[in-house]
């Protein structure tokens, strides 16, 4: 008999019949705004904005109350000090102590503290656990080095009323104009202004002040200046309240870039690279560019608004000059964009208008800390922020190629079901990965018995092609009894307390959860041990790690995340380092990936959905939960992009669509796109259909197999690329403004991008239908061709070009004047290639030059650190009209370690199979063949060998009819045998 409660038959079949329904029809999804705060639900953004309408208003008139006493400052070896004086209406003088460091790369650090704080001479509300002082310690998590103090910076000893100078950076040239009333800086290069800091006065440091209740008299008007005190002491949003124990501290500073129209940076967000004008206005926001970062479903397109990571670099950008700044605070932060545009006198012929950027930044709590970069260039940008914050990671080689992923694959044996249809159809990939559904019951760091009874096995049948497992970690600590994770972290007291300072408790996946508090170094110690291979049984060495939810997401919080009165390690509030929370997660992943096991000693990946300023140290990340639809598509180049330029450029994007499902067609370009991302990675929710690429049926199968195949193929340029990245810091994609700092009509294009230095140019087809795109090539007077057929775009003939771009067509360009190494033997994982031949791409310019590197390590170790690395710079030179030469000359000749000789060694059997010359003349008809001299081969007289290797040309430029007249000339070497890792000529 069934009970009441129990659906009869056909309530059953209904339930069934409505789940097959809902299987065919892709749910829309839209962001819960009302979730999120805007500005004018966040009190100190509301504070800051009115403050700077309030400026505004005053016009010329308007009186900062911040002004730097004089008889305060000193100078002294690079650094100098002195206390700002904040007059408040009621006659009270606050002390703000203020430092400007010089340092030796030429940057320059500003910052502000407030000495009632600093000294802990305030008063906590409501018992509270929480540090007096503000948060001081965000530099620990996200600076590395470039600190060293500048020897040569001097203050100026001329006496100017009102003004300090200081000349500092690179032979002096760089200068700091420091104004005593009202405070401000100015910073310039060779004479001009570039940036400045609190040129329009609406620097504002939220003093400490003991809550005073106030009783309005009947009849009393409130004056529009007067500050908007309704939310100093506590915040109500999504039925949670702020408790506020320090009261209002929020610090704010506008920033200046005076002839800059463009600004970059400040990810995380679904916007254009160029970022927009946030006051209102026709295509302008009238939102503020938010950081904090958030579990935000199902985000939206164009918007300013906060999502999962926050990296508040931003760069403004010129003709020939970048700059930049980057305000280093782990609070909630907003940022306004206004673009104050002066036009030209009528009568000045030839004159154009000129833009000042002007930005408006401001957080809750924390320091203000600044710090101004003056490039001048991109890439100088790139390295001086790099120093300061470390460089990328060098990952694994698998890492770099593909991954196949879905929310879940729900059995051990379906893994290696997927895994054996890859090799059936031919289709290469690196990785499997393994969302929740693995784990007994959403407790991490256990596997479901039924459903993954023999992981170990299921990992070595990954391991015979040398394929990974990447299971996923959140920080969210399943709370039940028994569960000996959660025991431990109770007993230990490393998790995060709530403001009573009781052990947090929130909603996660598992349901009732506990957070690990990764500021806590024991907490790391801890953590560590849970991923030995004793302790996580059912791992293996091909295991790695995916950090998930680790904003951190709370599904009952405030904004889906921590309460702000929260207390962490050293009784920080959560305020102070929500942004900074999901680094520490994967510092002390990272560092429990170093060594599971004495003397494996190897390089981790770890996969982190959040991010702040330094986690480009730990690993990669990917721009969250995105849609399958074609806006989507379209997004993800220029957040992929921005991150690359903000230091942080191993980055990815959900291949297909997290949300949804996608027609085969936008599957298929977006694996084409996805070839393009320094992380790759195909990815779904658990209520979509079945999407690994062999399911898709031909021609998409095919195709998207070829999109994988052109990733492999390339991917001795893409390890280069991330090698330079780890090094220099510059990104691994590159936008236009990037590469082509002088070519404006490329400054705001995102939807292109080159390559590392490669000098390939790719565009991605993001349109439904489209069968052809425009690409714009840039003004740098060099020859462009095809990547597939050679077709040339002669040296000169810069702007937009329409391409063909049917469904089986990836617009690639190369440009001349580079070589690419690239391998070309089709294999079923990155690890299969590791003893493949080279081939070498050589793409002349209009002089007939190339020159291109190529980086090689065991792709796995470090080695490297101790010489086991093959660096190589590949050069073609034309001498003469009928003489040309391709040599190949060592790079790491000065890095030579105890592991040097040991790796060549191991090397030396590989060998470059073949040389491919697009561009080349038309007087190579006659040749057949070319010449080579290899050094250092045993057996031979005085180690010098001399053959010769065929030449075999294929004519273009018109020589040919029809469709070849638009093809470049071109030749291949076959065989010419010369090791990879060797000095050697080649004369054609």
């Amino acid at each position: 008999m069934l009970s009441s409660s129990t659906p009869g038959p056909s309530w059953a079949a209904l339930a069934v019949v409505l789940s097959v329904l809902c299987s065919f029809f892709t749910p829309l999804v839209a962001v819960k705004h009302e979730n999120f705060k805007t500005c004018e639900q966040s009190g100190f953004c509301k504070r800051n904005r009115a403050y700077a309408d309030i400026a505004s208003s005053h016009g010329s008139s308007w009186e900062a109350p911040y002004g730097l006493d004089p008889k305060s400052i000193s100078f002294d070896k690079g650094r100098l000090t002195g206390t700002i004086l904040k007059n408040v209406r009621d006659g009270e003088t606050v002390r703000l102590p203020l430092t400007i460091s010089f340092l030796e790369s030429g940057t320059a650090r500003v910052t502000v503290d407030e000495e009632k704080r600093q000294k802990g001479e305030i008063e906590l509300r409501h018992n509270s656990k929480a540090r007096k002082e503000r948060y001081n310690e965000a530099a620990s998590w996200a600076l590395v080095g470039g600190l060293s103090l500048s020897k040569t910076a001097t203050l100026s000893n001329q006496k100017e009323a009102g003004v300090s100078r200081v000349a500092y950076g690179p032979n002096n040239k760089y200068e700091a104009v420091i104004r005593h009333l009202p405070f401000g800086v100015d910073f310039k290069s060779n004479d001009e202004t570039h940036v400045k800091l609190n040129d329009r006065g609406l620097m504002n440091i939220e003093h400490w002040r003991p809550k005073v209740e106030k009783e309005k008299k009947e009849g009393e008007e409130t004056s529009t200046d007067v500050e908007d005190e309704s939310t100093w002491w506590e915040e109500t949003f999504g039925g949670n309240t702020d408790s506020k124990p320090r009261g209002p501290e929020s610090v704010a500073l506008d920033v200046s870039f005076p002839g800059y129209d463009h600004v970059f940076g400040i990810p995380e967000h679904a916007g254009p690279l160029s970022l927009k004008e946030t006051r209102g206005g026709s295509g302008n926001y009238d939102q503020p560019y938010r950081l904090y970062n958030s579990d935000v479903f199902e985000y939206e397109m164009d918007s300013p608004m906060t999502l999962y990571g926050a990296i508040p670099l931003m760069q403004a950008h010129r003709k020939d000059s970048t700059v930049g700044v980057l305000w280093l605070n782990g609070a909630e932060t907003w940022i306004d964009i206004v673009k104050a545009k002066t036009s030209s006198h009528p009568l000045s012929l030839g004159l154009t208008g000129r833009t000042d950027t002007q930005t408006h930044w401001f957080s809750e709590s924390g320091l203000m800390d600044v710090f101004v970069f003056l490039g001048p260039s991109p890439t100088d940008l790139a390295k001086a922020y790099g120093e300061l914050t470390g460089f990328t990671q060098l990952p694994q080689q698998f890492a770099i190629a593909y991954h196949q992923c879905r929310w879940n694959y729900v059995t051990d044996e379906d893994v290696k079901d997927v895994d054996r249809k890859f090799d059936k159809h031919d289709i290469p990939y690196d990785v499997i990965w393994l969302d929740i559904e693995y784990t007994d019951g959403k407790k991490y760091f256990t596997w479901d018995a039924l459903t993954f009874s023999d992981p170990i096995g299921m990992q070595k049948q990954l391991d015979e092609r040398d394929r990974k497992l990447v299971a996923i970690i959140d920080p969210h600590i399943k709370n039940e009894g028994g569960y000996h994770v959660v025991s431990e972290l109770k007993s230990k007291e490393l998790a995060v307390k709530n403001k009573d300072d009781n052990i947090y408790e929130g909603w996660c996946w598992p349901g009732s959860s506990h957070w690990v508090d990764c500021f806590n170094p024991a907490a790391i110690t801890w953590w560590k041990t849970l991923f030995k291979y004793d302790s996580w049984k059912g791992t293996a060495p091909n295991t790695f790690i995916w950090n998930d939810m680790n904003e951190p997401s709370v599904f009952n919080g405030p904004e889906t995340t921590m309460p702000k009165d929260n207390i962490h390690y050293g009784n920080w509030e959560h305020r102070d380092v929500h942004n900074i929370n999901g680094l520490t997660f994967v510092n002390a992943t990272y560092q429990a990936m170093l060594e599971r096991k004495k003397g494996e000693l190897r390089r981790p990946f770890v996969l982190t959905r959040s991010f702040f300023v330094g986690s480009q140290r730990m690993g990669a990340m990917w721009t969250g939960d995105n849609q399958a639809h074609w806006d989507h598509l379209a997004a993800s180049i220029p957040m992929i992009l921005n991150n690359g330029i903000s230091g942080f450029p191993f980055a990815g994007a959900d291949v297909g669509g997290f949300f949804g499902n996608p027609s085969k067609e936008l599957l298929t370009r977006w694996y084409q796109a996805g070839t393009f991302y320094p992380f790759f990675r195909g990815h779904a929710h658990i209520d979509t259909r079945r999407r690994e690429p062999y399911l898709a049926g031909e021609p998409y199968t095919g195709i998207i197999t070829q999109a994988l195949r052109l990733r492999y193929q390339l991917l001795p340029a893409w390890y280069t690329a991330f090698h330079e990245a780890s090094v220099n810091g510059t990104p691994i994609v590159r936008p236009l403004f990037f590469t082509h700092p002088h070519d404006e009509r490329g400054f705001a294009i995102d939807d292109q991008f080159y390559i590392g230095s490669t000098g390939l140019l790719a565009k991605p087809v993001t349109a439904e239908g489209a069968t052809t795109v425009d690409i714009y090539i840039p003004d740098d007077g060099q020859p462009y061709y095809d990547y597939f057929d050679y077709t040339v775009y002669p040296a000169g003939s810069s702007g937009v070009k329409t391409i063909a771009a049917p469904l089986d067509k990836i617009p690639l360009l190369m440009q001349g004047g580079h070589i690419i190494p690239r391998r070309d033997r089709p294999r079923r994982s990155s690890g299969l290639m590791r003893w493949d031949p080279f081939t070498l791409v050589v793409a002349l310019d209009k002089e007939g030059n190339a020159e291109g590197t190529l980086y090689l390590d065991d792709g796995e170790t470090f080695d490297f650190q101790q010489g086991a690395f093959i660096h190589r710079r590949f050069s073609f030179s034309t001498t003469s009209s009928s003489s040309s030469v391709l040599t190949s000359d060592d790079l790491a000749a000065s890095a030579k370690g105890p592991k040097t000789a040991a790796y060549l060694k191991s090397m030396s059997g590989v060998r470059v199979e073949k040389i491919v010359i697009v561009g080349a003349p038309a007087s190579w008809a006659t040749k057949s063949d070319v010449s080579i001299e290899e050094e250092n081969v045993k057996g031979s007289k005085g180690g010098h060998q001399s053959r010769k290797a065929s030449l075999a040309y294929r004519g273009g430029g018109g020589t040919g009819a029809g469709e070849d007249k638009d093809k470049a000339g071109w030749a291949v070497v076959r065989d010419p045998g010369v090791p990879i890792g060797g000095a050697w000529k080649i004369a054609f």
